[in-house]
């Protein structure tokens, strides 16, 4: 008899598949039941094989699924797949059995929404350049000065204030009015062509600026619009286009004038000659105030040289400078009588001290003095005085000097003199 567990498992065993038949099954229940389409998405991990094939993975915001373009359709296409490229893909679902995913075969590839509008702006550009609608020869200088200015843009925009605020810190004098008109969407390039109409036709304006700030492609595609952009190209009143960011171009721009990266960039642009002007103005000016002051400063110069000469030549000038003159020549004459005095008072101490050390009492006396001191040198070096000092003469029994060691004998007797005194000696 079978056990519980022996039966559940016969039962379960007449309706088990393998991985590849539960697969198979998976792949036909797909294949049959999704039908061809198509499907938006953007392109990642984009690897083109050596076989032609190209693999890829299509997502959005909240899935993404493995796609394939085998070679004989990838070599159809004209659109050059790239990483983050926006696509939209026609093809139908297929499982790759051997790794159980299921993946989408791709048979054609067309760009999605800003690749079209692209193409058709580029399209456009040839075409209108072709006709001369573009020509550098049909561009028209800017008014240096313009004293009113009107701006095509949308009234609520950023666009218009810093268009505004740059004018206004630049220190910008003029008159801007703004010609209010959609950017945007259905009915922008109508109404921005009306307003421009309105413009030409008052004829109020000196220059003319059409323009907003940064977006897509499709934001700014009513600059691109035909009308509009033939519009521009004939205007009446020069025209500047400031549409977008930097690196943002509108066929307004190719047509217009002069094209400004921005709104802002309009803005400096036509204010740098007056800003250019106010700060020759400036510099004018300082010039003008610096010669005035200048020649100010010189002419008082003048004005205190004149005096002085005045002064120097009016009576009593002449007066001063003569009684000036009288006590310079008293100071000379007294300085004069007193140098000459000094030289005879000089001269006469000179005649006084040469008659004394001529006279013949001196002369007693120097030689008086001469031979004292003669006297003293010769007593210096006396006997005596040499003994006194604590020398001793030695002498032999006749009194003569013996003045070497050699010529004494044994035995000999000798004096020996001193300062105070005689004493006799013998000679080992």
């Amino acid at each position: 008899m079978k056990t519980r567990d022996e039966s559940l498992f016969a039962a379960a065993d007449d309706g088990v598949e393998s991985v590849s038949e539960f697969t198979r099954r998976v792949k036909t229940l797909l294949e049959r039941g999704l039908r061809p389409g198509w499907v938006r998405g953007e392109v990642s991990n984009l690897r083109a094989q050596a076989s032609g094939h190209v693999y890829f993975c299509l997502k959005d915001a909240g899935a993404a699924m493995n796609a394939v373009l085998f070679r004989a359709d990838a070599a159809r296409q004209t659109v050059k797949l790239r990483d983050g490229l926006q696509i939209v893909v026609y093809g139908e679902v297929s499982v790759y059995e051997a790794r159980g995913q299921y993946q989408f075969i791709v048979r054609a590839v067309i760009e999605d929404g800003e690749g079209r509008l692209r193409r058709e702006f580029e399209a456009l550009k040839q075409r209108l350049a072709t006709e001369g609608l573009f020509d550098p020869a049909k561009k028209r200088p800017l008014p240096e000065m313009p004293a009113t200015i009107g701006f095509i843009t949308s009234p609520t925009g950023a666009a218009v204030q810093d268009f505004l605020r740059i004018l206004k810190r630049r220190g910008w004098r003029g008159r801007v009015v703004v010609l209010p008109a959609k950017v945007q969407g259905d009915g922008a390039a109508a109404e921005m062509i009306a307003m421009l109409e309105l413009a030409q036709k008052h004829g109020l304006f000196d220059l003319l600026v059409i323009g907003r700030g940064g977006g897509s492609l499709e934001d700014l595609w009513a600059f691109n619009e035909e009308p509009l952009v033939r519009a521009v190209a004939a205007s009446t009143v020069p025209i500047v286009s400031a549409v977008g960011h930097e690196i943002d171009f509108s066929l307004c721009d190719f047509a217009a004038d002069v094209r400004a990266e921005t709104p802002s960039a309009a803005a400096e642009l036509i204010s740098s000659h007056f800003v250019a002007a106010a700060q020759r103005a400036l510099g004018a000016s300082e010039a003008m105030l610096s010669a005035g002051e200048a020649a100010l400063e010189r002419a008082g110069a003048r004005l205190d040289h004149a005096r002085s000469r005045l002064r120097l030549l009016s009576p009593t000038a002449q007066i001063e400078q003569g009684y000036l003159r009288l006590d310079d020549f008293a100071n000379r004459l007294a300085a004069a009588l007193r140098e000459n005095v000094d030289g005879c008072r000089q001269r006469l101490r000179e005649a006084r001290s040469l008659l004394v050390q001529r006279s013949p009492e001196l002369r007693v006396q120097i030689e008086s003095h001469r031979l004292l001191a003669l006297w003293k040198r010769l007593q210096a070096v006396s006997p005596t005085s040499v003994l006194q000092r604590g020398f001793v003469i030695m002498r032999d029994e006749q009194g003569r000097p013996v003045p070497r060691k050699g010529g004494v004998s044994a035995g000999q007797k000798l004096v020996a003199e001193f300062g105070d005194g005689q004493l006799p000696v013998r000679a080992e």
